[in-house]
């Protein structure tokens, strides 16, 4: 098959290990970066060219879109739908997972438990405030990656003036519960169709809340208990994703999923459990395509 990872980078850890992983597999493997590729309609019909070159040989891609690419990313990714090519992660899907709030109205409808979480758009900042009796508590804009736009706001003087600040520049944001009890620590569950294919428990570095490996964070390897299997599989079901990556905090009052990443990276998940995600990627869409 003639298979695209759609990267900004080849030299990128993931995209290699795609490329390898296909190459190893007897496809044939190619880059395409979207900032190279246009998309059209003409004469009624979807037409995507990339530099000044017509793409109609593909039989699958796998997107691997960047949080400030994520307009374009998913709007290539549907062009590629219209031209009935398999895609391992779908448009609506990766849109889904980005919107933080729109994400967990998802997994809200299909009773997944996540933390208390508000939206922070009102005139009101002091009433959003009054919902939270304990500090601190957790400020994200809604969409960020690796961690950034995560602010730990300690009392409510702080978070008031975060928050005042990001109303003032028009920012989006979501005022989350701060889960003491998970130390700064998360687990990663890779789904891949319909399966939980590896996990990992990442681990803050000192002096951060944040258990992102970009941030300085650890990982061991873990094994999930069977809940958390369940709602990391049932989440990327609400979500419509094929492969998805599911953060997941332990509490007190059970597993609660964090966030989804509708294009995680390899480069962690794989060093950390020797699983060869990238090879079962291919595999998928061996089984699919």
């Amino acid at each position: 098959m003639n298979i695209a990872v759609i990267s900004r980078g080849e030299s990128l850890y993931s995209t290699r290990s795609l490329i390898n992983a296909g190459t190893a597999h007897g496809h044939v493997m190619e880059v395409l970066d979207p900032a190279y590729c246009n998309l059209a309609i003409e004469n009624n019909q979807p037409i995507l060219r990339f530099n000044d070159e017509i793409v109609d040989d593909l039989h699958a891609i796998i997107p691997r879109i960047g949080a400030s690419n994520t307009y374009f990313g998913a709007s290539l990714v549907r062009h590629f739908e219209q031209l009935n090519v398999f895609s391992v992660a779908s448009s609506k899907g990766i849109l889904l997972s980005r919107d933080k709030w729109a994400c967990f109205q998802i997994l809200v409808k299909a009773g997944i438990p996540v933390p208390d979480t508000l939206l922070g758009i009102t005139a009101n900042l002091e009433f959003l405030l009054e919902n939270f009796k304990t500090y601190p508590i957790i400020i994200k804009i809604l969409e960020g990656t690796h961690g950034q736009g995560v602010i730990l706001s300690e009392s409510y003087q702080n978070a008031l003036s975060t928050i005042e600040s990001l109303k003032t520049a028009n920012v989006p944001f979501l005022l989350q519960e701060y889960i003491e009890e998970s130390k700064g620590a998360d687990i990663r569950a890779i789904v891949l169709d319909n399966k939980i294919v590896a996990a990992m428990k990442r681990q803050s570095k000192e002096g951060d809340f944040r258990s992102n490996l970009h941030r300085g964070g650890s990982a061991k390897t873990i094994k999930l208990s069977f809940e958390e299997e369940q709602i990391a599989i049932k989440t990327a079901k609400a979500l419509g994703l094929k492969f998805c990556g599911v953060d997941i905090l332990q509490s007190h009052r059970g597993p609660l999923v964090l966030e989804v990443n509708s294009t995680p990276g390899l480069e962690g998940i794989e060093t950390t459990t020797g699983i060869n995600i990238a090879k079962k990627i291919i595999g998928f869409i061996e089984r699919n395509k």
